[in-house]
Order: C-alpha cells, then sequence, then structure tokens
C-alpha cells in the first residue's frame, strides 16, 4: 500500500500493522479509511502468519482526534454513502474490532477522540502515552458518544462514563489509565521501541501480551480521582435536572464548572444521552451498536446535529443556537422517540450475517 494511502496496512514480522495516515487532518476517520481497516482485519483474520495487529497514527499530534463530521453535513457531503450507510459502516468495524480474535492493540498517543475511540478502546489492549488526550464530546455538537459509547462508557467504575459521556470532559494518560480506558502507558518516546520490540519478538498471539507488560508502566497520578465521590454523587440521578440540582448543592468550584459545562450543550443531546447510557448498561456489543444507528440516523436528520457542527467546525463562533433550548422543552416523549428501533430492512447488519 502506498505512503500516501489514508491507512498504511503493512505486515513487519508477524504483526499487522495499521498506520493511520492524514496527520494533517488530525487523522479525522474518514469513509476511505474505514473500508481500508474493515478489509485488512477481514484479510489478516484468517491469515495464520498474523499474530496479532497494532493500530498507531502518523504525525505527532493525534492518533484519531474523530470521525470526518463535515463528510455527513451540507458542508462538504460525502457522495459514496448516506449518512446511514457511513455509521453503519464505522459500527461493523468497531465491532470487528471488538470482536478480533487476534490481539488487537492500539498505540494513542495524541488526541484520541469520538471516531478514534471507536478504533481503539474495543482492542483489547490501549497503551496510552505523555500526548494522549481523550474525549467524547459529541453533546457539544448535538450529537452524543456513538462507536460503542453505549457499550462502553457505563462500564467504567462509578458513574464517571456518564460524566464523560455528557460533559465531554478531556482526559490525560493518568486519568485514561486510571478509568480503564487505556490499558497501558509508556512514555511517548518509548512507543517506537515497544512497537519495534512486538514486530522482532512476537512469533505468536500469546508473546503480545508478555511484550507489552515487560515495557509498560504506571503514568503516576491523575486529577479525576479527587472528584470521585462527587462524581459517583451527583452523575448518579436519574434526569439531567437531577444531576444539575445535586451540582448545585455541592456549591464547589469543581461542581459549578460542570454546571456550566452542561448548560453549554444541546439539552436535546443530553437527554438522548443519559437514556442511552442507562439502556447501555443491559445491552451486549451487537444490541448496542444496533441501538446506535438508529440513534444516528435520528440525530443527523435533526437540528442541533447541523447547528452544532456550524457552531463550533465552520463558523466557530462557539454559540449554536439548539432547537429546543432549554432541558424543560425536551419532552420524554421526544427522547423516546430517538430510541424507536429501525425496521429489519435499514438495522445494523454485521459481516457474518450478509
Amino acid at each position: 500500500m502506498t505512503k500516501t494511502a489514508p491507512v498504511i496496512a503493512t505486515v513487519e514480522g508477524r504483526i499487522g500493522r495499521l498506520t493511520l495516515n492524514r496527520p494533517k487532518a488530525l487523522n479525522a476517520l474518514d469513509l476511505p479509511m474505514i473500508r481500508i481497516m474493515t478489509k485488512t482485519l477481514l484479510d489478516w483474520r484468517k491469515d495464520a502468519s498474523i499474530a496479532g495487529v497494532v493500530v498507531d497514527a502518523a504525525g505527532e499530534k493525534a492518533f484519531c482526534a474523530g470521525g470526518d463530521i463535515l463528510a455527513l453535513t451540507g458542508e462538504r457531503k460525502d457522495e459514496d454513502a448516506t449518512p446511514a450507510e457511513f455509521y453503519a459502516e464505522e459500527y461493523r468495524l468497531n465491532t470487528l474490532i471488538k470482536e478480533y480474535p487476534k490481539p488487537y492493540v492500539a498505540m494513542i498517543d495524541g488526541i484520541v477522540m469520538g471516531g478514534g475511540v471507536g478504533i481503539s478502546v474495543h482492542g483489547v489492549r490501549r497503551i496510552c502515552g505523555d500526548k494522549t488526550l481523550f474525549a467524547m464530546p459529541e453533546t457539544g455538537i448535538g450529537f452524543y458518544p456513538d462507536v460503542g459509547g453505549t457499550y462502553f462508557l457505563p462500564r467504567l467504575e462509578g458513574q464517571t462514563g456518564i460524566w464523560l459521556a455528557l460533559t465531554g470532559a478531556r482526559l490525560k494518560a493518568a486519568d485514561a489509565f486510571a478509568l480503564g480506558i487505556a490499558t497501558d502507558y509508556a512514555p511517548s518516546d518509548q512507543h517506537g521501541q515497544l512497537l519495534a520490540r512486538l514486530i522482532e519478538d512476537a512469533a505468536a498471539s500469546e508473546d503480545i501480551g508478555p511484550i507489552i507488560d515487560s515495557l509498560t508502566g504506571l503514568p503516576g497520578a491523575g486529577g479525576v480521582q479527587a472528584h470521585k465521590a462527587q462524581i459517583d454523587t451527583a452523575f448518579a440521578a436519574d434526569t439531567v435536572e437531577g444531576i444539575l440540582a445535586r451540582l448545585e448543592e455541592d456549591d464547589s468550584d469543581w461542581a459549578l464548572k460542570q454546571i456550566k459545562i452542561l448548560k453549554s450543550k444541546s439539552p436535546t443531546a443530553l437527554k438522548v444521552t443519559l437514556r442511552q447510557m442507562c439502556e447501555g448498561q443491559n445491552l451486549n456489543f451487537r444490541a448496542a451498536m444496533r441501538m446506535e444507528l438508529g440513534l444516528s440516523v435520528k440525530f443527523v436528520a435533526g437540528h442541533d446535529f447541523t447547528e452544532g457542527v456550524r457552531a463550533l467546525l465552520v463558523d466557530r463562533d462557539n454559540a449554536p443556537n439548539w432547537q429546543p433550548d432549554s432541558l424543560s422543552a425536551v419532552s420524554d416523549d421526544m427522547v423516546a422517540g430517538y430510541f424507536v428501533p429501525l425496521t429489519i430492512d435499514e438495522r445494523l447488519n454485521f459481516q457474518d450475517e450478509e
């Protein structure tokens, strides 16, 4: 595969290596990248010469800063696929990674957000570095934390997943590691050495874990733990209004900051996301992804997603005009409408069902 491809696929030793290769776009995930990754992973899945897969990224700044959202809007709409088709292909890739029969290792140094989370967090090992910056900031663009957020966020310790989902809080390496989003830590300048060792020494799938263990350690203390009790108290409320009320009762500087953040987000996205987190606790991964396709189709067709993209990514005035513009105006029936299942013809199908 050429060095200009958006994902460079190579076999080095017994490691299949996928390198995200759009550094100027912070390796934002687009449809050609999704298709290359999917085809390659399917080819490597049954290849006995491949012991495991490593996903890394070109450039200094980002592993993958998210999905290429502008390709889903009128700003630069992708002519190869409708939003429903784009998300279906992305979610099939996320599921392929989650169910992959060989070790799938993501080197998540740099920015890892949105779509970048979907191609990393479902792997068996996620190695963070000094430049790691994790977030699921979707409620800020009138969307919700997809790419498997339905499944993995509610399974984080306590209420931290709900806090991350609603606020879009950004985590550096220490907190990503402490919460289990990253499984391992190595200093950024040692990631190349770690990859080289995997290429040189991994003769079988069973070798990959011990090699990673021998070259990784602890990133030090993070800041989230200091607020863990506050997160677990406030974000255990059944409603977004209840969360805000508990934060107001807390009245600490940290709590007041969370209130300000929440009030800047799409009211619709907040309410749908909270229900998404509640539903996700009881869903298996495939069921979660099927639900997400329905949510995504409805969000993209709605007002707030287009407006959020305009305000934060196009005009960059950071002044979205949410509709409705208050939590009280978002009814339970409106929220429920997002969770109406797609028809059999519309629903997400997986590679082994086609």
